[in-house]
């Protein structure tokens, strides 16, 4: 198969079936990538970025894929999705209210995933797997149902004393992580918030927070091999990026001469060809 392909590049789209799939979108064009793998495949940046949301031509790319205007006057773009326990909602002040309410105000996970080690995270009701997926997690459990972002982001902060936040990448690529048991470890880290949950339902309500147990969700990624040593692609830097493509996992995609972030280069327009 080969083919050349030109267009924006948005972050790779998934489902788990029961290998992940993936499709890179490009422009108007959606690449199929799974069997490509073992494949060379060659992608050259333009030196254009649009910004993914107003479509203007912009010299430097914020929050992924924005212009600066639009980083700076969109909610999405706000300080309060990174830290969901900032939010100010309820003071008013939120640079968009209507698009918080399809986005914040409604039901989200705390969940525990495998990614480099055991971490905490959330995610909105309607974003798992996804969400698992794109951060790479080979394992995923849901422990809460919280009725808004804000919420989710309070339990977080608390579970973040006792595990981590953050996913290492470097680790992520390298190997595959070994499976944990998510189940007791979530009956291990539940008993330390219950002095948390108890403030929150006295301040939002007694919905506010839900235990729940789900099963452990596996996810498998099409990785034909892990790179020895890590090295990052970057457009800014390298704008032609080629070799044979390793694996995918997450949302990045591992040649045999390095890894790049897809999503960190949302709204670049490039060249795909293989």
């Amino acid at each position: 198969m080969s083919f050349t392909v030109r267009g924006v590049l948005n972050k790779m789209r998934t489902h788990l079936n029961p290998q992940v799939q993936y499709q890179l979108p490009v422009g108007e064009h959606l690449i199929d990538l799974n069997p490509l793998i073992g494949k060379t495949l060659t992608l050259q940046h333009t030196g254009h970025i649009y910004c993914c949301a107003c479509g203007k031509k912009t010299k430097k790319s914020y929050s992924q894929g924005h212009c600066f205007l639009c980083m700076k006057k969109l909610a999405s773009c706000d300080m309060c999705i990174m830290k969901p326990e900032t939010c100010h909602f309820d003071q008013g002040t939120c640079r968009e209210p209507e698009w918080a309410q399809t986005h914040c105000m409604v039901d989200h996970y705390v969940y525990l995933a495998n990614t480099s080690s055991l971490k905490v995270g959330i995610t909105r009701h309607n974003q798992i797997p996804t969400r698992w997926i794109d951060q790479g997690a080979t394992q995923g459990l849901a422990i809460y149902q919280v009725k808004n972002r804000h919420i989710s982001g309070l339990i977080e902060i608390e579970l973040a004393k006792h595990i981590a936040d953050k996913t290492n990448w470097r680790t992520l690529l390298k190997k595959e992580g070994k499976p944990l048991p998510l189940l007791e470890q979530a009956e291990t880290l539940k008993p330390l918030l219950a002095d948390t949950v108890t403030n929150i339902k006295q301040q939002f309500g007694k919905d506010a927070v839900t235990e729940i147990y789900h099963t452990i969700t596996d996810i498998e990624y099409p990785v034909q091999q892990h790179p020895e040593k890590i090295i990052s692609h970057n457009f800014d830097k390298q704008p032609l990026i080629t070799g044979r493509l390793q694996g995918i996992k997450g949302q990045y995609l591992m040649f045999d001469t390095g890894a790049i972030n897809i999503r960190k280069f949302t709204s670049y327009e490039v060249e795909v060809s293989a």
